[in-house]
């Protein structure tokens, strides 16, 4: 693709953004309202609409996630001739799902910032950030289980499993910063990542495919999709985790090394047997001040970590266009998820 037609595309994609925001917000603003009171001010402020006061911000809407998961939902759903409008709550659904795991992280974590202010638990405390997130996960079941639309049973069910294998995902991450740097294969990152990310752009590309009332196959096919791009979507955001510019993540540069995360670049580095890979696992045994991050981000470098997540990444997205070609054949009819999914794989930030 040429620098001007990936421009054109990702154009393209940050416009259905903005349109999916203006879709979705108003019900997912009315579904967070229905929270009692002292959970909705920890709600409000995660997702950047008010201050820790709970009098409106501003600069809220600068600070608002992407809406990636609910532009999937929309999509899957007009890609397969159904109208997006009648997808609204599950795409309300898997966004009140996201933000749960995002309130949880950044406690698990231990994370100061997200979007470039304090995270909820910092501001609130834990156990109040832990407690909105389950109850923004439960709204998001009983929104599906209250829908009257035929496909609600189906896509309750399949959310309530991703979240299952999402939390296993996430149960895998944590275990691994435990285990000696030898100790983790590249297969188990993997496998890690697909359950932590992929498990829920599957869902969300699936729940679209069902409320637009596919069968099973397209539903699958759709979710296999959804995992692909997934998994190039956590290759991409765990580059971004050692290389990013602080100033657009909101984060501090190699923040994800300090922490010792054995991320899908790291281990692939770790598994190289090269000399970096060796000196990538001594700086890993120690705690790491600036000076050894920045060692640690050239010996990851140096082992090939960068290049192999860069060149799977690819791969995987190649693998996701073809689990799509599954559910429509006709590939003209999904051009939004196509370019939904280069647009989170070819994101520099």
């Amino acid at each position: 693709m040429t620098s001007t037609g990936a421009a054109t595309e990702g154009h393209e994609a940050v416009a259905l953004l903005e349109r999916t925001r203006a879709e979705v917000d108003p019900e997912l603003r009315a579904a967070v309202e229905s929270l009692p009171a002292s959970i909705r001010g920890v709600a409000r402020y995660h997702f950047g609409w008010a201050r820790p006061d709970g009098t409106p911000d501003p600069g809220g809407t600068e600070r608002a996630g992407k809406a990636i998961r609910p532009a999937l939902v929309l999509a899957a759903a007009r890609s397969l001739g159904g109208d997006p409008r009648a997808a609204v709550r599950p795409a309300v659904a898997v966004e009140l799902a996201h933000n749960f795991t995002l309130l949880h992280d950044d406690v698990i974590d231990e994370d100061p910032v997200r979007r470039h202010r304090p995270t909820a638990w910092t501001v609130f405390g834990t156990v109040d950030a832990i407690l909105s997130g389950d109850a923004m996960l439960a709204l998001a079941v009983r929104l599906l289980a209250e829908d009257p639309h035929p496909a609600s049973a189906a896509g309750s069910a399949r959310l309530a499993s991703c979240v299952i294998e999402l939390c296993a995902g996430q149960q895998a991450d944590c275990a691994f910063e435990a285990r000696d740097p030898s100790e983790v294969s590249l297969d188990e990152c993997v496998a890690m990542a697909t359950a932590k990310t992929g498990a829920l752009l599957g869902a969300s590309c699936a729940l679209g495919a069902l409320y637009a009332g596919a069968g099973p196959e397209q539903a699958e096919a759709m979710d296999a999709f959804g995992r692909e791009a997934g998994l190039a979507f956590q290759l991409i955001d765990d580059l971004i985790g050692i290389w990013g510019d602080p100033g657009r993540t909101g984060k501090p540069a190699g923040a994800d090394l300090a922490a010792h995360k054995k991320s899908l670049p790291v281990v692939a580095a770790l598994a190289s047997g090269t000399p970096a890979a060796g000196e990538l696992a001594e700086l890993y045994r120690r705690p790491m001040d600036a000076e050894a991050v920045r060692r640690a981000a050239d010996a990851v470098e140096r082992a090939g970590g960068r290049d192999w997540a860069q060149h799977e990444a690819a791969e995987r997205m190649a693998r996701a266009v073809q689990q799509l070609s599954r559910a429509v054949p006709d590939l003209a009819a999904a051009g939004d998820l196509l370019s939904l999914a280069e647009f989170v794989t070819r994101r520099s930030r």
